[in-house]
């Protein structure tokens, strides 16, 4: 009688449920492959924490599997998770990606002092073996260079991701998707589809990167003064338009930005990006070039507060101001979270007087990420039996499915999952499979943080409402107990500096205090809950504020 085979196992850990921490991994018996290991960035319900990670407890307790970790591409919500995955690793395991998103991770591996990673590069038309995978990789065109997809096949069925992408017909560097290959592994068969969603709602195509160029070059030669390019770090096609557009109107490029200066240094090095070294200046020599011969590359198109951008347009940059002479460019959408922060930066520079463009006034950011039409397309060349959405908030996912049922694909065989759920596929067919444990992890300055929501509750009240502590002494023994010192004390309360209104609470407290401890037997405890409660009722009966507050009983 034959053995029964084995299901693969497809377990999204992170990227289903926001745009960013893509994490995915794939296991059959005993090998296991992951692909990406990327961040998301906190939105204003996680004040404090500066990075959102997907829980990868499940491959940590599966590491003796773990063949290999595929990197489709540089951005940070497919690379940025790596440093904290390998410092929790205890074996090195090899790495898979282009040479361009292998020199991006290096250098943020370099920053968490880790040493010596086991890189592999790959490339279109690479063939690699991890264990019973066996994967191929062809070029995918997106807004950074070198970005790959994937066709794995395993004892169970094949499976194709195409990491991010858009059917861009005339990229910067020339390199369009390997329809070839695509075409090439649908007439193998593809059992299962997992493709890029964040454009889902959108209908049509994405315009070409190249349509942003002409735009560039007309702001770039009409502006009077400098002009401020703010753009993601990693979109070296952007910047080589950039730097294109600048040194055809005769202007010279400074680069500003601690991931700008990192990422264009890594992408000129390995030839990703081409610009002679005559043409870029350190930001410290601009003063002796006229305002209208320089173009400034720098952070800050999310409105990060400490980014480049940002500090420039406050003042509080080291080496550049931006004046009203200026032309500011934030060549780059928001991340869904970020409005609010690009909207503050972009009031700032208009405050300055300065003239602001935006993707809302010109064309000069197009996405990185294929419309309805090319995620069809896709869907039309691969043929898959099964079809998974990934990339994407729920709305993305649905829309995604929607557009997969449109072609053809049986209801049955989409699977709209979260993270944390797994699909199971045997002999090419896929169904669902048991869930593993998921969630996130949060980076505090350079610590990981458990995901306790109480401790988000209490630092939102602390920055609605303050923080009041009372002080209360209690002295005596027994029946004769009473309080013989009160003391309240506000930090970021509207009524710090009512003192009628605090000496009232301090006499409040005490009536209520001394009530509670003429009872024989009241523990400190319930003292202590009782300062609690009733400084905070006499506070909301007062203000309709619910500050937190924080009670201390001594007994003296």
């Amino acid at each position: 009688m034959a053995r029964k085979q084995s299901p693969l196992r497809i377990i999204p850990l992170g990227g289903l449920d926001g745009i960013g921490k893509n994490m995915t991994a794939f296991e059959y018996e005993n090998d296991m492959v992951l692909i990406d290991a990327g961040l998301m960035f906190p939105d204003d319900n996680q004040p404090g924490i500066d990075l959102v990670l997907p829980d990868y407890t499940y491959v940590l307790e599966n590491e003796d599997k773990l063949r290999g970790i595929i990197i489709t591409h540089g951005h940070e919500d497919h690379t940025g998770a790596l440093p904290f995955l390998l410092q929790d690793l205890t074996n090195k395991v090899p790495i898979y990606s282009s040479k361009l998103t292998l020199g991006i991770i290096e250098g943020k591996l370099n920053e968490y002092h880790i040493n010596n990673p086991k890189f592999r590069e790959v490339k279109d038309g690479s063939h690699v073996n991890m264990g019973v995978f066996s994967i191929d990789f062809f070029s995918m065109t997106h807004s950074i260079p070198a970005a790959l997809g994937i066709y794995m096949r395993t004892p169970a069925g094949s499976v194709m991701h195409t990491g991010d992408f858009k059917l861009d017909q005339t990229p910067i560097d020339g390199v369009t998707p390997n329809y070839q290959a695509i075409g090439r592994f649908a007439s193998n068969g593809v059992d299962l589809l997992l493709s890029d969603s964040t454009n889902a709602t959108n209908p049509g195509f994405t315009p070409s990167e190249a349509a942003v160029g002409p735009a560039l070059r007309h702001i770039i030669k009409n502006a009077p003064g400098r002009v401020f390019v703010a753009s993601f770090a990693s979109h070296i096609h952007r910047l080589q338009q950039v730097c294109d557009a600048s040194i055809a109107v005769g202007r010279k490029v400074v680069v500003t930005g601690r991931s700008m200066i990192q990422n264009i240094k890594v992408a000129r090095e390995l030839g990703y990006l081409k610009i002679d070294e005559n043409d870029i200046i350190d930001a410290f020599e601009v003063t002796d070039i006229p305002d209208d011969k320089i173009v400034v590359l720098c952070t800050g198109s999310q409105g990060e507060p400490m980014s480049a951008l940002s500090r420039m347009a406050s003042g509080d940059h080291k080496s550049l101001t931006i004046t009203a002479s200026d032309t500011v460019i934030i060549s780059a959408t928001p991340v869904p979270g970020n409005e609010k922060s690009v909207q503050g930066v972009i009031n700032a520079l208009s405050k300055i007087g300065c003239a602001v463009y935006d993707k809302s006034t010109t064309l000069v950011h197009v996405s990185g990420h294929g419309c309805q039409e090319e995620l069809k397309l896709m869907i039309a060349m691969v043929r898959p039996k099964s079809f998974m959405p990934v990339h994407g908030e729920a709305v993305h996912l649905r829309a995604h499915a929607q557009l997969a049922l449109s072609m053809g694909i049986p209801e049955k065989n989409i699977f709209i999952a979260d993270n944390g759920d797994s699909l199971e596929m045997t002999n090419g067919r896929v169904s669902w499979g048991a869930p593993v444990a998921s969630g996130v992890v949060y980076v505090e300055g350079q610590s990981v943080v458990d995901s306790d929501p109480l401790v988000f509750r209490d630092r939102q009240k602390l920055s609605a409402d303050g923080v009041v502590s009372c002080v209360v002494t209690i002295s005596g023994k027994g029946a004769d107990r009473k309080v013989s010192y009160v003391e309240i004390t506000c930090r970021g309360t509207s009524f710090s500096g009512d003192v009628d209104l605090m000496a009232e609470a301090d006499e409040y407290v005490r009536e209520q205090i001394n009530k509670a401890a003429a009872h024989e037997g009241t523990s400190i405890e319930a003292l202590r809950k009782s300062t609690r409660n009733c400084t905070s009722n006499y506070l909301w009966n007062r203000t309709r504020t619910r500050p937190m507050i924080i009670p201390v009983v001594l007994e003296v």
